[in-house]
């Protein structure tokens, strides 16, 4: 891709626009498209004063083929873009979300997860006639059935959420205070703009850094201005020009974060393997040398092959410590220790400081 369309908000229809772009462009694509909210009439507060909710032409379609018709062809133009390891996520209410995901389907895009953003200040049912609309659907889906390939930044979205698994129901305020747009008159710049803190999660979760980024409903630049912090690139497209330019003005003050900072946190399976013989291979623990137990009670001696020896018990860092602990089983780099000048650190120090020299 040519640097001169990425990094900008492309003018005009997202359809067309998206049909002229690079095939296999785009790694991620975030698309918060219009919900045909088919509002009768406007929403007033028990004081009789106005709600601002969307009423904007973008938002009115004749019926409910005319947009299954431009969700189909979006999604179409938006498949087309999407690389072969990439995923697309898309936003909406319950007026749209369920034709949205079974066009989705019958395109061939294979749904991984449905996320529900649950608004811990959602905007309450004013008439008291329903429930209040506190959470919108997220589809995360990949381009097909057979992609096997896409990225999930599983570990990191585990530390994001203090060690526990990242669940698919997600807690997080609707946009207001300073980050909401207005303009000179203070009104809302955008009906519909959505909290940083979403697409921060979701780009953590589903993009690594230099991914390129495809917003085909661009609004207000939410995707765009995270996906600058994150060291991400983007691009959007969005057919108002008021919008594009609030867009481009706030993106402009976005002050992107340190490469070194934006790094999603490696999984396991990404890390490179290092046996326990290659430490001494390298000389970096010997033949002879002794390792010992946390607290330094029991000292198992070293062999050439990688297996250790404790009194009559031989093996592999693991076996010998399950049997050191008359356990069924252990994770032998955190359980022996090496001494030090400053006391008896796990191995396990060790083996990190090899995966980074592997690596430098």
């Amino acid at each position: 891709m040519t640097k001169e369309i990425e990094n900008r908000i492309h003018l005009g229809d997202c359809i067309e626009t998206m049909r002229n772009l690079p095939k296999g462009c785009a790694d991620m694509i975030f698309a918060d498209p219009p919900y045909n909210l088919q509002l009768g009439g406007d929403l007033t507060r028990p004081d009789n004063s106005k709600v601002d909710g969307v009423d904007n032409d973008w938002d009115k379609f004749a019926d409910f083929a005319t947009y299954d018709k431009f969700t189909r062809d979006w999604l179409g133009a938006a498949r087309d873009c999407l690389s072969d390891t990439g995923t697309i996520w898309v936003i909406g209410s319950y007026h749209n979300i369920f034709r949205v995901g079974a066009i989705m389907q019958d395109l061939g895009f294979w749904i991984l997860n449905d996320v529900i953003w649950r608004k811990t200040n959602p905007m309450p049912n004013f008439k008291g006639t329903r429930f209040t609309n506190a959470h919108e659907t997220m589809i995360w889906a990949t381009k097909s059935a057979n992609q096997k390939k896409y990225t999930f930044n599983y570990d990191a979205l585990k530390v994001l959420n203090d060690d526990i698994q990242m669940r698919s129901d997600w807690s997080i305020p609707i946009c207001s205070g300073h980050e909401r747009l207005k303009d000179k008159a203070g009104k809302k710049v955008h009906p519909t703009q959505k909290p940083e803190a979403l697409l921060h999660r979701i780009m953590m979760a589903a993009t690594k850094p230099n991914d390129m980024i495809l917003d085909p409903f661009f609004g207000s630049g939410t995707s765009g201005a995270v996906a600058k912090s994150l060291g991400r690139r983007w691009l959007g497209i969005e057919r108002d020009t008021n919008y594009a330019l609030a867009a481009n003005e706030r993106i402009a003050r976005i002050v992107p974060s340190a490469s070194g900072d934006v790094i999603p946190l490696k999984s396991k399976r990404e890390e490179v393997r290092i046996p326990f013989g290659t430490l001494i291979e390298q000389g970096i623990l010997r033949a002879g040398d002794a390792i010992y137990s946390p607290r330094g009670e029991k000292a198992a001696r070293i062999h050439a092959d990688g297996s250790i020896c404790l009194g009559e018990m031989t093996g592999s860092i693991h076996r010998v410590g399950a049997l050191a602990q008359s356990s069924p089983a252990c994770n032998g780099w955190t359980y022996w220790h090496f001494r030090t000048d400053k006391g008896l650190v796990p191995i396990d120090v060790l083996r990190h400081q090899m995966r980074a020299k592997m690596a430098a």
